[in-house]
């Protein structure tokens, strides 16, 4: 799970340029996780659809169960 995470980074991490401080790649990691990472990747539990899909469909509390049960 996690070779794919860094592969994906490696990837897709739009700003391929050197950083200057460990707060600024902290920054671009944060960025690419929040922004793309997260909402686009797909999940077995919404049956294999990114959040950004099946929230569009409408049914992604359908997808999960009650949100409240937690």
């Amino acid at each position: 799970m996690a070779e794919a995470f860094f592969a994906t980074l490696e990837c897709e991490l739009p700003d391929r340029r050197r950083v200057r401080s460990q707060a600024e790649a902290r920054m671009a990691v944060s960025h690419f996780i929040e922004g793309f990472y997260n909402p686009a990747r797909r999940h077995s539990a919404l049956g294999y659809l990114s959040p950004i899909e099946c929230e569009a469909r409408g049914d992604l509390n359908t997808e999960l169960g009650n949100a409240d049960s937690f």
